[in-house]
């Protein structure tokens, strides 16, 4: 297999020389939860929806479904708490056998170190600390993670929806960190973070190879899309950005609100995140997939954010939006590597949720709701076209162009569109 590596231009991901777009999805669970069989039958639909990245967390999912294949890294009488000096070579044997599938498949894999649970300071160790890890255990840990999943060339990312509020929890992953650059120096690295969190400490910032964010799933706070790559890009060395852990398909809002994220939903978080600066991938969610639903089994006493319930994973492996993602990779191939530069200040219109970003002859606006729209440029020998991101059809839209300013009319569609302008 061929290793992923980070572009010259420093904004994306290439696999063997050519543009890779990281289109990842959320299986946190599948290493506890999932059985062989079932495994080669997601590897078959998320390979042919798109998909070629898998997200998985190394550990059992705290917050996951409680119907699972009774194997556990670590002794255990309950499946909750874990005896960290007591390895289950079983499980990693069954982890790497999974790997293995997914390899062939084609999929590169996103491989979580310590989730958030298992770090002292974190909000999740606050809310549940009986898995919190033996700081003197860390360096043990992360050298078994590397001598057990390396052959795979995973992504190793480090951190798991965390938060860096305490100079314990940077120390943690500090250690793992630098374990993880001197057994795998040639693998990608990277910090997955909490919701709306864009606080990446000194000490690991030079030690990661991109980014990930996470806009997340509180339904009021749904801004973070694009103001969290916005913030980073200001903020930190320009490497590689994707929203890791936008709002999942049919995922009950946070804090136990009612409501529940559809396919429009979703597509605005990743199309909002992409024309903002993380144009090298997103990642998608399917609530029953992420935590592995089945019928009838026991509920996890860990309430996480407090999210309604989740389809069978059968159903949920099925949601509509699972091909708008697949949809969004294959329009970011056409582009062929050209890196996306966010443009929003070309725009006359005053919503932030309107996004705009240019591709070399190529310009992209996610207009969610329809109405004129304004660019403070003359685009003098463009056409301009919007894709309906709903059902999926073209349209020729006319472009008006005087003093300076460029204004394109209203599409003929009732959702959400893709405006797209290309030179002539």
């Amino acid at each position: 297999m061929s290793r992923l590596k980070i572009g010259e231009n420093k904004s994306g991901f290439v696999l063997d020389g050519k543009q890779f777009f990281y289109l990842g999805d959320t299986i946190w669970s599948a290493f506890t939860n999932v059985t062989p069989e079932e495994w080669a039958y997601y590897l078959h639909v998320r390979k042919s929806q798109g998909f070629n990245v898998l997200q998985i967390n190394t550990m059992p999912q705290w917050d996951r479904c409680m119907s699972d294949v009774g194997v556990y890294p670590f002794a255990t009488e309950d499946g909750q708490k874990f005896d960290f000096t007591k390895w289950n070579e079983a499980y990693y044997e069954r982890a790497r056998t999974m790997c293995s599938m997914a390899v062939k498949e084609g999929f590169q894999l996103a491989l979580v170190v310590l989730w958030l649970n298992h770090v002292p300071g974190t909000w999740g160790s606050r809310m549940l600390d009986m898995n919190v890890m033996p700081e003197s255990f860390i360096r043990e840990y992360a050298e078994k993670i590397v001598k057990e999943f390396d052959e795979f060339e995973p992504i190793y990312v480090v951190s798991g929806d965390t938060d860096f509020d305490t100079e314990e929890t940077v120390r943690y992953y500090k250690t793992a960190l630098d374990v993880i650059c001197k057994e795998s120096p040639k693998s990608l690295k990277t910090l997955h973070i909490k919701r709306g969190y864009d606080v990446i400490p000194k000490g690991l910032i030079d030690l990661i190879d991109f980014y990930m964010f996470q806009s997340g799933h509180n339904a009021k706070a749904q801004d973070m899309a694009y103001i969290l790559p916005e913030s980073i890009r200001a903020k930190y060395p320009k490497k590689p950005m994707i929203n890791a852990e936008p709002c999942y398909e049919q995922m009950g809002y946070s804090r136990q609100e009612y409501g529940r994220f559809g396919q429009r939903e979703i597509r605005k978080a990743a199309w909002s995140s992409i024309l903002s600066g993380a144009c090298a991938g997103v990642t998608y969610g399917a609530h029953g997939i992420w935590n592995w639903q089945k019928l009838n089994c026991p509920k996890n006493p860990v309430l996480g954010e407090g999210f309604d319930e989740p389809l069978p994973w059968q159903d949920a492996l099925k949601f509509p939006g699972a091909w708008d993602y697949g949809m969004i990779k294959n329009i970011l191939m056409h582009l062929g590597g050209s890196e996306l530069v966010p443009a929003n200040e070309l725009l006359g219109n005053e919503s932030g949720e309107i996004r705009m970003a240019a591709a070399e002859d190529t310009w992209l606006i996610y207009l969610p709701h329809n109405t004129k729209v304004v660019i403070r440029r003359e685009m003098e020998g463009y056409t301009c076209k919007a894709l309906d991101l709903d059902e999926k059809r073209l349209a020729d839209i006319d472009m008006s162009i005087r003093d300076g300013e460029t204004e394109i009319a209203m599409h003929p569609f009732g959702q959400d569109v893709l405006l797209i302008l290309e030179k002539k």
